[in-house]
């Protein structure tokens, strides 16, 4: 192979600029040539003087000159995607040198589920995600960490940096209507495991099972995927000491374009607003809902250890996040302890992991109304009263925040503890068995507490001025037991067998208790004296409340997988789960999981194994059932609720009846996924990646259908049904770009595309003709924007198109027989489908440069193809919402109507965005200390910069699940974040 273009392209401009050495020390002049292994020479290879910065780079021809020291001198030959090698110079003065193809890569182990294997006999469709490439800087989740790294994997907060948000997780698109649409998270093993017990200083690397081969194994949990997060674990030598802190910012991002007082004050003078409406004042209360002042800060320390028997690690945190909104935060501390433990002639090994989460969280701000009220309260209204209390602007839907924030608390106190234990025992060589126990526990205590000085509380409301207080408390935990036996053999040396059998027992429990009181005549106690409430005995009061409840489930499997390869050339494997779970009805408390994928080495043929262009190519394609549990518990029994009281002998009685229909047959959603893909190295390694597209359909789909009566006693029964398509294309290129002695650019990409369609939702005997989401808020009965149909795409938005206004301003809408009409004239046939919500495509690209001991992280990542419900601009960019305050919008873009909200795709844009996500810049110290091991400090910065068309706040909304695309009304501010951070070893 000529390497004429690709020397042409990468050598000119990025030869290093070596420091020269002095004529007297450069004593013996050494030529040579480098060619790889199939013989061609190799332009652009790196030579380096070992312990010098004397160097050189080969040129198109692979030749090389250069003059060292002297005989003892080493030169070392790099080059991408090559093994480097070192040599002595000694006699010679003309070298030749083969340097061969780096397949270290393929040797690496991937985490598939009850075991490994290698990168190069994996068959399914893994992606893997080591330390190393995890999204640097301060993250609110772990799972941020892998933002932008798996195509086909949708990582979404949608409320921003809010320490107490939630993040939504998404896998090659939707697979339920009722049942669990996110990956099962699987953490050391133990399925379900908490996100809040892992800190990113913690973890090793991020597995994800993408497709139903690779999660069969995993049964009916695995529909959505499975994500498998592997924590550092202690290794032997001397101990290792590791300190970890950063220090974060947040800054608003985008505000939103609401009138300030004065331009408030001009509407009134234009006469569209009532002169009483100016209360005198001008106030921002956006500016005060937001604590400029914020400091998140994140601290990690770890000991690791041991000898050739024995190892440990232990890792303690402290993590305080602090939103841009005030009275929002959360604080968490804990460990991690794992220990390891061989004896028996290494035969038997011991392996624990404990770890344990507590946090407080402070939830009274950042909620989402509040920041609506920045936008419509009257902005020339005061804060506080002459005397010091609040004022409470009454309008429509308005309340003052900051007097919610003075007279309320709203906090949660939670711990959460995980311990594992794994025995394994190996019986002869290659035959091994272990058994596996673990209890994941999370108890969360809320308290809530509104003062007699309250709004809501006055006088005049049904508290009569006096406080109320409430407390729940929840439990979850679940215990594990799994026990295995594998097998592992080579024979021959071209046949490898790799054989796992299981056992899988889990049970679930939750339980909770809550009790509420008002009737407070003092705030001393809070909610620490529920006793207290007089509302025990004042039947004026609301009634105090207390309530508690349990319930649990079972889940039982039987399992068993092969792996077999032949020659490193072709790769078989075989799963199958055959599982139980207590949701189910009678008639279908077991399901049967199998897969099945095979993989072909194409480089190892004769026909490419002297291929200079294609270093290596396998081909996968694979055949997997998963299934879905994630439903409530007792669905397919009959289960009692409270009815009304009935008077006997003076004495009332509560009684009970059925509060759901039984169903025998009630049974698994099953996934069926084809999937083939291709992984490559290419041009002497310099790119890689992987090619997936998958084909998938989840049938017996549940839903809440409608019910006869008689002969069901309730009107809705939870039964299958329908069925779903998902059909996608996924790609991911790694590439080197340039490798020298000082300087070195790698550049990462993902990408994929997605649709998902709703293939049926009725049959003979139960039908409904859609199903609808994102009801809208009042006023106007604007009903629901999505509609999902038998036929249609998931995310459709549903409604009135758009066909102008009058002179007057009064909307105007197309008809289905295609004439003009205004809002009253449009009924049910009118409306149709006017965009969709959820993004046809997600691209990242990462690219990282280092020079000398800097190092350079610069990160986009891009949502393409769908459509933004601006509700925002819906409500307040419509001047009928006067006297509430107003968007400029109103005054600006939408002058033209004066009439009221109506929902169509007038308010529709287009959503599509580049955000440059991540920008980091670091400096690795060189040390020659006996104390310090290595010193790292960086500064980063997140979500710096937004390419997109829309007019809102920010592009990225809810796009998983089925209520998509929606900007709501009220938000939590998006913001950019800045951290500084300092990773020490010693």
């Amino acid at each position: 192979m000529s390497f004429a273009n690709t020397a042409e392209t990468f050598l000119p401009n990025h030869v290093p600029n070596l420091e020269p050495y002095a004529k007297s020390r450069l004593a013996k002049q050494v030529k040579g040539v480098v060619r790889d292994d199939s013989g061609e020479p190799i332009p652009g290879v790196s030579i380096l003087e070992k312990g010098t910065t004397n160097g050189t780079v080969t040129d198109l021809e692979g030749n090389f000159s250069i003059d060292v020291a002297s005989d003892n001198s080493v030169l070392i030959f790099s080059f991408i995607g090559m093994t480097t090698q070192e040599i002595t110079v000694g006699s010679q003065s003309a070298l030749t040198i083969e340097l061969a193809s780096d397949t270290k890569s393929l040797e690496e182990f991937v985490v598939i589920g009850y075991g490994s294997q290698k990168k190069r006999e994996i068959t399914s469709s893994v992606a893997n995600v080591n330390e190393d490439d995890f999204v640097q800087g301060g993250v609110r989740s772990p799972m941020e960490l892998i933002q932008g790294k798996v195509a086909g994997l949708n990582i979404t907060r949608t409320q921003g940096n809010n320490p107490n948000g939630n993040t939504d997780i998404q896998l090659r698109g939707l697979t339920s209507i009722k049942g669990t649409t996110s990956p099962l998270i699987v953490i050391d093993g133990v399925p379900g495991g908490s996100l809040d017990l892992l800190q990113q200083d913690d973890i090793e690397s991020f597995d994800v099972l993408k497709d139903g081969s690779a999660a069969a194994i995993y049964g009916t949990r695995g529909n959505a995927g499975v994500i498998l997060i592997t924590t550092k674990k202690g290794r032997a030598g001397n101990a290792v000491f590791n300190y970890s802190t950063y220090f974060q910012r947040e800054f608003v991002d985008k505000k939103p374009d609401f009138l300030t007082a004065n331009e408030f004050k001009g509407l009134i003078d234009q006469g569209l607003i009532d002169p009483s409406n100016d209360l005198g004042y001008e106030t921002d209360l956006y500016e005060l809902l937001l604590n400029k002042q914020n400091l998140s800060q994140y601290h990690n320390f770890s000991a690791s250890g041991g000898g050739e028997s024995s190892n440990y690690r232990a890792s303690f945190y402290f993590n305080e996040a602090e939103g841009i909104a005030v009275e929002n935060n959360r604080r968490q501390f804990g460990g991690r302890i794992n220990f390891n433990q061989s004896g028996i002639n290494d035969r038997l090994t011991v392996a624990s992991n404990l770890a344990v989460n507590f946090s407080d969280a402070n939830r009274l701000g950042g909620s989402t109304g509040d920041f609506e009220q920045a936008i419509q309260r009257n902005p020339t209204a005061p804060i506080y009263n002459a005397d010091g209390s609040f004022v409470e602007t009454q309008a429509y839907n308005n309340y003052n925040p900051l007097s919610r924030y003075a007279n309320r608390i709203d906090e949660r106190n939670q711990q959460t503890f995980s311990g594992d234990l794994r025995l394994s025992y190996e019986i002869i060589e290659g035959l091994k068995v272990s058994a596996f126990g673990a209890h994941l526990r999370t108890n969360a205590n809320d308290r809530y507490y509104q003062s007699m000085n309250d709004f809501a509380n006055r006088p005049t409301s049904q508290y009569q001025g006096m406080g109320y207080a409430s407390k729940s408390d929840s439990l979850n935990y679940s215990n594990t037991f799994e026990s295995t036996v594998n097998y592992k053999r080579v024979f021959d040396g071209v046949h490898s067998l790799d054989a796992i059998a299981g056992y899988s027992y889990q049970y679930f429990t939750t339980e909770t208790f809550n009790v509420n009181n008002n009737g407070f005549t003092t705030d001393v106690f809070l909610d620490w004296n529920l006793g207290a409430g007089s509302a025990i005995n004042n039947t004026n009061l609301p009634r105090p409340g207390m309530g508690s409840f349990k319930e649990d489930n079972t889940l039982i499997a039987f399992f068993a997988r092969a792996s077999y390869s032949y020659d490193d050339k072709y790769f078989f494997q075989a799963t199958l789960r055959r599982e139980g779970s207590s949701r189910f009805g009678d008639n279908h408390k077991w399901g049967n999981f199998p897969a099945i994928s095979a993989g072909w080495e194409l480089t190892q043929e004769d026909f490419l194994s002297t291929s200079s262009t294609i270093n290596s190519l396998k081909v996968r394609l694979g055949y997997g059932v998963t299934g879905n549990q994630g439903i409530g518990n007792y669905n397919s029994i009959v289960t009692l609720s409270g009815g009304g009281v009935y008077p006997q002998g003076g004495i009332y009685y509560q009684t009970y009846g059925d509060s759901r229909n039984p169903n025998p047959d009630l049974r698994w959603e099953k996934k069926r996924e084809w999937n083939l893909g291709f992984d490559f190295l290419l041009f002497q390694n310099k790119l890689g990646g992987s090619l997936d597209l998958y084909s998938r359909e989840t049938v017996d789909l549940l839903y809440d259908y409608s019910a006869q009566q008689p002969s069901f006693v309730r009107s809705t029964l939870l039964t299958n049904v329908g069925s779903l398509t998902n059909k996608g294309v996924e790609l991911y290129l790694t590439s080197t770009i340039i490798k020298n002695a000082d300087f070195s650019w790698r550049m990462d990409v993902t990408a994929n595309t997605q649709r998902n369609n709703i293939k049926s939702l009725s049959n003979d005997i139960f039908t409904v003709s859609w199903i609808e989401e994102g009801g809208l808020p009042s006023p106007g009965n604007l009903g629901n924007a999505i509609r999902v149909e038998e036929g249609g795409e998931v995310g459709n938005f549903y409604g009135k198109r758009f066909a102008g206004f009058t002179e007057d301003g009064k909307w105007q809408f197309y008809k289905a027989d295609g004439s003009i009409g205004g809002a009253g004239d449009m009924s049910s046939e009118d409306l149709q489908v006017i965009g969709n919500g959820v993004p046809k495509y997600m691209a990242s690209i990462n690219n990282t440069f280092t020079y000398k001991n800097f190092d350079l992280t610069v990160f986009f990542r891009g949502k393409f193809g769908y459509d933004i419900l601006n509700t925002k601009d819906l409500y307040f960019g419509n001047k009928r919402w006067l006297p509430n305050n107003l968007l400029n919008s109103a005054i600006t873009t939408h002058n033209n109507l004066d009439d009221d909200p109506q929902y169509s795709d007038y308010y529709l844009e287009k959503g599509s965005f580049v955000k440059l996500d991540n920008l980091t810049l670091g400096y690795n110290f060189s040390l020659n200390s006996e104390v310090f091991r290595n010193l790292r400090v960086y500064a980063t910065g997140r979500n710096l910069l937004t390419i997109t068309g829309y007019s809102g706040l920010d592009p990225e909304l809810q796009d998983v699940g089925f209520n998509t695309g929606i900007d709501g009304r009220g938000f939590y501010p998006r913001t950019k974040s800045f951290a500084l951070g300092l990773k020490v070893g010693f």
